[in-house]
């Protein structure tokens, strides 16, 4: 049973956040919520450890689909970056800031890059790309995540500075606008540069919060040297590029993992 310590324990945590959440702001959707999202995410893990193909992939639709659709398009809720720039501004801690606090602030500090793997809904829809594994060498354009980070941040400043009427309504629409945005940039990325994780790597705003909470994550993946026959397999299947038989905190790309558990899967020796 040691090897089901993870998802329980992710399952856990969730359901800890899910309660917490629902008896100080007496909301009993926050208890589904978030028990929703840990039990997919926990359902997933387990499917993983069984080596079940497709586990993953089930999370991604289980919970990207929820957020985009349900919370997003019917509960008109930006869970973009924008509406969390929103909520902050108004002073307001709910809807998107504490989904930002739990999945993207302080979340990775326990399973790092897992929100990228497991529930961003842009990923979801990129990962059914002909470019699963990166055909060519890493661009370095990574800084252009920071000029996204701070073009949402004016965006919802001038919003607040100019006194713009309807903000929440423009805030709905920029959820959409932005989704459909983020889609045709992270489709033509995915095909100019064979990869289909390429938005991720250099366009995504999200990742300025996430990569260096992920430095510190608890969960990681790692090397057994002794067992290790540097055949360099998992480096040829890792989707971003992670130099995962390096067990040290500054590995290569060490907090771009997503945990797709893929190097896992594919090391022969059974070293990861």
């Amino acid at each position: 049973m040691k090897k089901y310590i993870i998802p329980v324990a992710t399952w856990f945590l969730f359901e800890s956040v899910a309660v917490v959440l629902w008896l100080t702001h007496d909301q009993i959707f926050y208890l589904f919520n978030f028990s929703y999202i840990g039990t997919a995410v926990a359902l997933g893990l387990t499917l993983t450890i069984k080596k079940k193909k497709y586990a993953r992939r089930m999370v991604q639709l289980l919970v990207g689909l929820y957020m985009l659709i349900y919370l997003g398009l019917i509960c008109n809720e930006n869970m973009q970056i924008e509406g969390f720039w929103y909520y902050l501004c108004t002073g307001v801690f709910e809807a998107a800031t504490i989904h930002y606090a739990v999945a993207k602030i302080f979340g990775p500090l326990f399973f790092g890059r897992g929100w990228c793997g497991y529930a961003c809904w842009t990923a979801m829809v990129l990962d059914f790309l002909p470019y699963k594994v990166p055909k060519e060498p890493r661009k370095k354009i990574g800084w252009i995540r920071y000029i996204t980070f701070s073009v949402s941040l004016l965006f919802v400043l001038a919003l607040f500075l100019f006194q713009v009427g309807h903000i929440e309504r423009i805030m709905f629409w920029s959820f959409v606008i932005g989704n459909v945005l983020y889609y045709a940039v992270g489709i033509i990325l995915a095909f100019a540069f064979k990869d289909n994780r390429a938005f991720c790597k250099y366009i995504c705003p999200i990742t300025v919060f996430l990569k260096p909470m992920s430095y510190f994550s608890l969960f990681r993946v790692k090397c057994d040297k002794e067992k290790c026959v540097s055949c360099g397999k998992c480096k040829q299947v890792c989707p971003m590029d992670v130099d995962i038989t390096d067990n040290s905190r500054k590995r290569l790309n060490g907090t771009e993992c997503i945990l797709c558990m893929e190097c896992v899967k594919n090391c022969p020796k059974k070293a990861l």
